[in-house]
């Protein structure tokens, strides 16, 4: 499978949440939310902007404290972890208002313990610096932020991650898989997938090992007809693609394919 970046309709929800963050009145007012279900490529998105933009990404702990946080940070900085988190703090936040440096906080459900007190210190980074501060979380998130009324209102836009379109996956399927997939196939990917990009990604892969296995250069409905593309965890069934009788072709690779995972 080819290594390239794909723009979803996720993406673009979130260039242009950014965009507004950075366009913003209140030089206060400058994070982001974003959340969603598992799978539907919010570190992976974010992770991305991150490197293009020069961001700072920290993916928070469970044990997280503000001080541990601060030395995290600081860590990721190169900048002396050393000292009371006064002076980390001073330290830290000279050099962001100098650099202006963006922040992504991954998972940061984390940063609500303790009446939400590393989020708090975050907050006041991002107030005194005045750059923008990317949080990440699942979809219970937003409501939990809305308990600590100081850090909500800082909050500029939100972006919902939503499963992927089958444009999405149309594209997906184009740019990364090394053999081409027919339109139903790539139908199927879709649904197997539930628009979790994750998954499609694995699905993908499965793909391509049936079309190595057959030495083919492009896959159809019939040429994975009985292979497990992916699993239903929760049913504890694979997922095949939704077509009738087994192709010979498919079952020589289904135990390769198997054996593969």
């Amino acid at each position: 499978m080819l290594k390239q970046f794909v723009r979803t309709e996720n993406y673009t929800r979130f260039t242009a949440g950014i965009q507004a963050v950075e366009q913003r009145g209140a030089a206060e007012a400058g994070m982001m939310l974003v959340h969603g279900a598992p799978g539907f490529g919010k570190s992976h998105i974010v992770y991305h902007w991150a490197i293009e933009a020069g961001a700072v990404f920290l993916r928070a702990n469970v044990d997280w404290t503000p001080k541990y946080f601060l030395v995290e940070l600081a860590k990721e900085l190169r900048i002396d972890p050393r000292g009371t988190a006064q002076q980390l703090f001073g330290r830290l936040l000279e050099h962001v208002v100098e650099t202006q440096a963006p922040l992504v906080i991954d998972e940061a459900e984390f940063t609500l313990h303790q009446n939400a007190a590393v989020l708090e210190k975050i907050r006041d980074l991002s107030d005194r610096a005045e750059v923008t501060v990317v949080l990440i979380g699942m979809e219970r998130i937003q409501q939990n932020i809305a308990r600590h009324k100081q850090i909500n209102s800082r909050i500029a836009q939100v972006v919902e991650f939503k499963p992927a379109t089958l444009s999405d996956v149309t594209h997906a399927c184009a740019q990364l898989a090394e053999v081409r997939l027919t339109p139903e196939l790539v139908g199927e990917v879709h649904r197997l997938s539930g628009g979790r990009m994750r998954e499609v990604l694995n699905i993908i892969a499965a793909i391509e090992r049936v079309a190595k296995v057959n030495e083919l250069t492009e896959v159809g409905m019939a040429d994975v007809s009985g292979v497990p593309l992916s699993y239903d965890w929760q049913a504890h069934t694979p997922r095949m693609v939704a077509t009738g009788r087994q192709t010979g072709r498919a079952s020589r690779a289904t135990a390769q394919v198997a054996g593969g995972r």
